[in-house]
């Protein structure tokens, strides 16, 4: 059977989703696999640039099964377009291959660098990215840590790569003069670049040390950059020479694929990093300020911009809950029906979700669960877990509606989104009506669509991903959990409060 189909991958913290779209933005094929997260060292994150090659390579082979089982000839497929993390990077050789471990938002070896930056108090770094203040999670600050402690940097490094742009390089055959970067990724290294310009700043990569020849190009997401290689298309049963995308970057791509099209909008992408997103026209004043920890990006399309304000571990604490305390042997939707029975607030009890250290004004804090007793069970434990989340949220929202940013209703996307119960956890914190789409994978179907655009298959891009953007489910918020979780959130502040000069202490005794 003959037909237009387009292939995404999402390649992101805990996964590498594959899919396989048609041309009126159907799923026909679709697979995941879980990546592996290794932790060296205190405060290091580290993945494998070549397993995220690898498992997508792997999905796509498994989705031109699926085709061929449903009758469909994956040589069909008219383009690949792929999205990935939008903080962290790889640095590569000439050939393109990685000589250094993909180091992304959960590490936070450059905490001292960015102490040092911000110490300087540049105001380039707000008037050109929006982003006055540096964060141990830039990319910018990834790649001085890499010249400074990678033996190979001087002789083999040539290029700094984002995951999916690395994967998109070898499906194509690229070398490492040939990188490029997509205009909204782009601002995911945080420093370094002009967001309205969508160009490197010379001036901050002399005050960052980085060489402006290691940077890659910048391109738009749906620009070609390549064409299936034979031997990937061996491997994937595509057909040789079919068109390779720019990709984009994960959140940008959420953020479409759930109707974020207009500024004033907000969406809380739930993944690996739990992000609260608004879009807006360009950087607004009020909220980017010293000391607000929101983080300024541009989006996919042209003069798109956003703020995020996030907990790094969200959706990972859910992950290291289910499979250190309960060995993977319980699921989500079980433990979630069980945190249903519990009323809000936990019963007192309260989780501290930061595995991989705090943010700001909060950089020793750790993971914790407080205020436990004999009778505190298994579903109030994860209740708290998922709350914790909301907690960090509600002040993230209380910056926005500071600033005037309307929040009545916000769009959740993503994995978390699945979970009816935090769901209406969250509308309940927020004090916000809380909508789920029919897709809760915005991005790979937003890829998708931007292939199809991409080959000329589509003239109007805003008109196909609005059409698709279809309101699944709506959660109101209940106005008495909402007056509770309020008073918990102030009194959560007193212990945080309290608890900053005990974090340091527990550092140094985890060091022991």
């Amino acid at each position: 059977m003959s037909g237009r189909y387009y292939l995404g991958f999402d390649a992101g913290t805990q996964s590498v989703r594959v899919a396989v779209y048609d041309e009126s933005l159907r799923p026909v094929a679709e697979v995941s696999h879980p990546t592996t997260i290794s932790y060296p060292a205190a405060r290091r994150v580290e993945m494998d640039p070549d397993e995220y090659l690898r498992l997508t390579l792997l999905g796509m082979s498994e989705c031109s099964r699926i085709m061929m089982g449903k009758n469909l000839d994956p040589h069909d497929i008219r383009a690949v377009m792929g999205d990935g993390i939008i903080c962290g990077i790889t640095l590569v050789d000439d050939e393109a291959d990685s000589i250094s471990p993909y180091v992304n938002y959960l590490d936070s070896r450059t905490q001292e660098y960015a102490d040092r930056i911000n110490a300087e108090r540049f105001s380039i770094w707000g008037e050109e990215t929006g982003n006055p203040d540096a964060s141990c999670m830039f990319p910018a600050l990834m790649a001085g840590w890499f010249r400074d402690n990678i033996d190979s940097f001087e002789d083999d490094g040539a290029k700094f790569v984002h995951n999916a742009p690395y994967i998109l390089m070898h499906l194509a055959g690229l070398k490492a003069a040939d990188a490029f970067i997509d205009q909204g990724a782009m601002s995911g290294w945080g420093l370094g670049y002009d967001v309205v310009r969508k160009k490197w700043s010379e001036e901050q990569l002399t005050i960052l040390g980085l060489d402006r020849t290691m940077m890659p190009r910048i391109v738009k997401p749906w620009d070609v950059i390549g064409r299936l290689t034979p031997e990937v298309a061996e491997i994937t049963g595509l057909r040789p020479g079919t068109p390779v995308c720019g990709g984009a970057g994960d959140t940008m791509q959420s953020m479409l694929g759930c109707g974020m099209f207009r500024p004033g909008m907000a969406a809380d992408v739930a993944g690996t990093c739990a992000m609260f997103c608004v879009s807006t026209d360009g950087i607004v004043p009020e909220l980017s300020t010293h000391g607000r920890g929101l983080i300024f990006n541009s989006g996919s399309l042209d003069d798109s911009y956003f703020y995020w304000g996030f907990i790094r571990t969200g959706g990972l604490s859910l992950r290291w809950f289910k499979d250190s305390v309960y060995g993977g042997d319980v699921g989500y939707r079980q433990l979630s029906e069980e945190a249903a029975s519990v009323p809000p607030g936990s019963r007192g009890v309260t989780f501290l979700p930061y595995l991989t250290g705090g943010y700001g004004e909060e950089t020793d804090a750790t993971g914790a669960f407080l205020n436990m007793t004999l009778d505190t069970d298994r579903g109030t434990l994860w209740r708290a877990v998922l709350e914790a989340i909301g907690y960090d949220y509600i002040g993230v929202t209380d910056e926005y509606r500071a600033a005037g940013v309307n929040l009545d209703r916000i769009t959740i996307t993503e994995g978390g989104s699945v979970d009816d119960v935090w769901n209406q956890m969250k509308a309940d914190m927020i004090g916000s009506e809380a909508v789920v789409m029919k897709t809760r994978g915005g991005a790979v179907l937003t890829d998708c669509a931007m292939a199809a655009f991409a080959v000329g298959d589509s003239d109007d891009l805003l008109s196909v991903l609005s059409d698709a953007a279809e309101i699944d489910r709506c959660f109101s918020p209940d106005s008495d959990s909402t007056a509770l979780y309020r008073d918990m959130y102030r009194r959560r502040r007193l212990v945080m409060r309290d608890m900053m000069p005990v974090f340091g202490t527990l550092r140094d005794m985890a060091r022991q």
